[in-house]
Protein backbone atom coordinates (compact mmCIF):
# COMPACT_ATOMS: atom_id res chain seq x y z
CA UNK A 1 0.00 0.00 0.00
CA UNK A 2 2.72 2.65 1.03
CA UNK A 3 4.61 1.65 -1.98
CA UNK A 4 1.42 2.21 -4.26
CA UNK A 5 0.77 5.59 -2.43
CA UNK A 6 4.47 6.45 -3.27
CA UNK A 7 3.91 5.31 -6.73
CA UNK A 8 0.95 7.70 -7.22
CA UNK A 9 2.66 10.57 -6.05
CA UNK A 10 5.61 10.34 -8.16
CA UNK A 11 3.11 10.11 -11.26
CA UNK A 12 1.46 13.70 -9.88
CA UNK A 13 4.66 15.37 -9.72
CA UNK A 14 7.37 13.33 -12.47
CA UNK A 15 6.71 16.31 -15.06
CA UNK A 16 7.92 19.07 -11.89
CA UNK A 17 10.34 17.10 -10.75
CA UNK A 18 11.85 16.55 -14.16
CA UNK A 19 12.10 20.03 -14.69
CA UNK A 20 13.69 20.67 -11.39
CA UNK A 21 16.30 18.42 -11.29
CA UNK A 22 17.54 19.11 -14.99
CA UNK A 23 17.55 22.59 -13.71
CA UNK A 24 19.24 21.93 -10.57
CA UNK A 25 22.34 19.41 -12.02
CA UNK A 26 22.83 21.89 -14.58
CA UNK A 27 23.26 24.28 -12.19
CA UNK A 28 26.01 21.93 -9.92
CA UNK A 29 27.75 20.71 -13.02
CA UNK A 30 28.72 23.95 -14.31
CA UNK A 31 29.38 25.13 -10.58
CA UNK A 32 32.06 21.93 -10.98
CA UNK A 33 33.52 22.77 -14.27
CA UNK A 34 33.59 26.91 -13.70
CA UNK A 35 34.99 26.54 -10.43
CA UNK A 36 37.18 23.29 -11.15
CA UNK A 37 35.69 21.48 -8.54
CA UNK A 38 36.61 17.50 -8.42
CA UNK A 39 33.71 14.96 -10.13
CA UNK A 40 32.73 12.27 -7.73
CA UNK A 41 29.42 10.81 -9.87
CA UNK A 42 28.52 9.17 -6.50
CA UNK A 43 28.46 11.98 -4.33
CA UNK A 44 26.20 14.42 -7.01
CA UNK A 45 24.16 10.73 -7.56
CA UNK A 46 23.32 11.07 -3.62
CA UNK A 47 22.94 14.62 -3.67
CA UNK A 48 20.12 14.09 -6.71
CA UNK A 49 18.45 11.42 -4.76
CA UNK A 50 17.90 13.65 -1.66
CA UNK A 51 16.52 16.26 -3.80
CA UNK A 52 13.59 13.37 -5.26
CA UNK A 53 13.62 12.19 -1.41
CA UNK A 54 12.59 15.57 0.12
CA UNK A 55 10.06 16.70 -3.02
CA UNK A 56 7.97 13.45 -2.44
CA UNK A 57 7.84 13.17 1.10
CA UNK A 58 6.54 16.86 1.14
CA UNK A 59 4.58 16.47 -1.74
CA UNK A 60 3.07 13.41 0.17
CA UNK A 61 2.84 14.80 3.37
CA UNK A 62 1.23 17.72 2.13
CA UNK A 63 -1.30 16.06 0.15
CA UNK A 64 -4.75 16.71 0.68
CA UNK A 65 -6.56 14.05 -0.73
CA UNK A 66 -5.05 11.40 1.68
CA UNK A 67 -6.61 13.05 4.57
CA UNK A 68 -8.28 10.73 6.91
CA UNK A 69 -8.35 12.71 9.63
CA UNK A 70 -8.21 16.93 10.85
CA UNK A 71 -8.10 18.89 14.19
CA UNK A 72 -5.48 19.25 17.09
CA UNK A 73 -3.96 16.08 19.12
CA UNK A 74 -1.65 17.80 21.88
CA UNK A 75 -1.58 14.78 24.17
CA UNK A 76 1.07 12.15 23.32
CA UNK A 77 0.53 8.72 22.25
CA UNK A 78 -2.89 9.36 22.32
CA UNK A 79 -3.11 8.53 18.27
CA UNK A 80 -0.56 5.45 18.60
CA UNK A 81 -2.42 3.83 21.46
CA UNK A 82 -5.51 4.19 19.39
CA UNK A 83 -4.35 1.77 16.82
CA UNK A 84 -4.39 -1.80 16.86
CA UNK A 85 -0.86 -3.74 16.05
CA UNK A 86 -0.66 -4.97 12.81
CA UNK A 87 -3.20 -3.23 10.85
CA UNK A 88 -3.49 -1.39 7.92
CA UNK A 89 -4.23 1.60 9.59
CA UNK A 90 -1.09 0.67 12.93
CA UNK A 91 0.85 0.32 9.15
CA UNK A 92 -0.20 3.24 7.40
CA UNK A 93 -0.20 6.00 10.46
CA UNK A 94 2.90 4.37 12.94
CA UNK A 95 4.96 2.39 11.10
CA UNK A 96 4.98 4.29 8.22
CA UNK A 97 5.36 7.96 9.37
CA UNK A 98 8.56 6.08 11.11
CA UNK A 99 9.60 4.73 8.17
CA UNK A 100 9.10 8.11 6.16
CA UNK A 101 11.72 9.69 7.61
CA UNK A 102 14.82 7.47 8.26
CA UNK A 103 15.75 8.69 5.00
CA UNK A 104 15.74 12.23 6.23
CA UNK A 105 17.47 11.20 9.16
CA UNK A 106 20.49 9.62 7.27
CA UNK A 107 21.08 12.03 5.00
CA UNK A 108 20.77 15.37 7.22
CA UNK A 109 23.24 12.87 9.17
CA UNK A 110 25.46 12.41 6.30
CA UNK A 111 25.13 15.99 5.24
CA UNK A 112 26.29 17.03 8.84
CA UNK A 113 28.96 14.90 9.81
CA UNK A 114 26.73 13.80 12.61
CA UNK A 115 28.59 12.11 15.73
CA UNK A 116 25.67 12.31 18.33
CA UNK A 117 22.10 11.96 18.36
CA UNK A 118 21.14 16.01 19.19
CA UNK A 119 22.94 17.07 15.50
CA UNK A 120 19.95 15.71 14.10
CA UNK A 121 17.02 16.48 16.63
CA UNK A 122 16.61 19.86 15.93
CA UNK A 123 16.61 19.45 12.22
CA UNK A 124 13.92 16.53 12.30
CA UNK A 125 11.61 17.62 15.21
CA UNK A 126 11.31 21.63 13.17
CA UNK A 127 11.03 20.08 10.09
CA UNK A 128 7.97 17.50 11.10
CA UNK A 129 6.41 20.52 13.66
CA UNK A 130 6.49 22.70 10.35
CA UNK A 131 4.82 20.12 8.22
CA UNK A 132 2.15 19.25 11.15
CA UNK A 133 1.30 23.14 11.53
CA UNK A 134 0.92 23.39 7.57
CA UNK A 135 -1.48 20.25 7.62
CA UNK A 136 -3.45 22.15 9.78
CA UNK A 137 -4.28 24.70 7.94
CA UNK A 138 -5.11 22.75 4.44
CA UNK A 139 -7.52 20.69 6.25
CA UNK A 140 -5.38 17.68 7.29
CA UNK A 141 -4.39 17.11 11.34
CA UNK A 142 -1.92 18.75 13.33
CA UNK A 143 -0.42 15.24 15.84
CA UNK A 144 1.95 15.50 18.23
CA UNK A 145 2.03 11.87 17.59
CA UNK A 146 3.49 12.35 13.98
CA UNK A 147 6.20 14.17 14.85
CA UNK A 148 7.43 11.84 17.90
CA UNK A 149 7.05 9.06 15.22
CA UNK A 150 9.12 11.30 12.29
CA UNK A 151 11.86 12.45 15.14
CA UNK A 152 12.09 8.81 15.86
CA UNK A 153 12.42 7.62 12.16
CA UNK A 154 15.23 10.61 12.19
CA UNK A 155 17.03 8.87 15.00
CA UNK A 156 16.60 5.56 13.42
CA UNK A 157 18.35 7.10 9.94
CA UNK A 158 20.89 8.43 12.33
CA UNK A 159 21.79 5.06 13.44
CA UNK A 160 21.69 3.56 10.41
CA UNK A 161 24.44 6.40 9.20
CA UNK A 162 26.57 5.52 12.13
CA UNK A 163 25.98 1.84 11.87
CA UNK A 164 27.04 2.01 7.82
CA UNK A 165 30.14 4.39 8.56
CA UNK A 166 31.63 1.95 11.23
CA UNK A 167 31.19 -1.00 9.43
CA UNK A 168 32.64 0.75 6.50
CA UNK A 169 36.04 0.99 8.13
CA UNK A 170 36.56 -2.45 8.36
CA UNK A 171 35.33 -3.43 4.66
CA UNK A 172 38.27 -4.53 2.25
CA UNK A 173 40.04 -1.50 0.57
CA UNK A 174 37.81 -1.93 -3.21
CA UNK A 175 34.70 -1.37 -0.68
CA UNK A 176 35.49 1.73 0.11
CA UNK A 177 36.76 2.98 -3.01
CA UNK A 178 34.93 6.13 -5.56
CA UNK A 179 35.14 3.04 -8.07
CA UNK A 180 32.81 1.00 -6.14
CA UNK A 181 30.68 3.55 -4.69
CA UNK A 182 30.16 5.09 -8.37
CA UNK A 183 29.23 1.35 -9.58
CA UNK A 184 26.60 1.41 -7.14
CA UNK A 185 24.79 4.40 -7.67
CA UNK A 186 24.85 3.69 -11.43
CA UNK A 187 22.44 0.57 -10.83
CA UNK A 188 20.48 2.23 -8.16
CA UNK A 189 20.06 4.97 -11.11
CA UNK A 190 19.14 2.31 -14.02
CA UNK A 191 16.92 0.51 -11.49
CA UNK A 192 15.47 3.75 -10.91
CA UNK A 193 15.19 4.94 -14.86
CA UNK A 194 13.55 1.37 -16.03
CA UNK A 195 11.37 1.96 -12.57
CA UNK A 196 10.52 5.46 -13.58
CA UNK A 197 9.73 4.78 -17.11
CA UNK A 198 7.19 2.07 -16.48
CA UNK A 199 5.67 4.06 -13.87
CA UNK A 200 4.63 6.77 -16.45
CA UNK A 201 4.01 5.12 -19.44
CA UNK A 202 7.02 5.63 -21.35
CA UNK A 203 7.95 2.20 -22.41
CA UNK A 204 11.17 2.72 -23.13
CA UNK A 205 11.72 -0.79 -21.24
Amino acid sequence: MELKILGNTLKEIWPMLIIFLVVIASIRFTSIKVNNEKFLFYKEFLNIVFILYAMLLFQLLTDTELNITSGINLVPFTEIMRYEVGTQAFKMNVIGNILIFIPFGYFVSSYVKASKINHILFVSALTSFTVEFIQHYIGRSFDIDDIILNVLGSIIGFLLYIALNAIEKHLPRFFRSTTFYNIVCIVMLLVFVVYFTRLIGLGWF
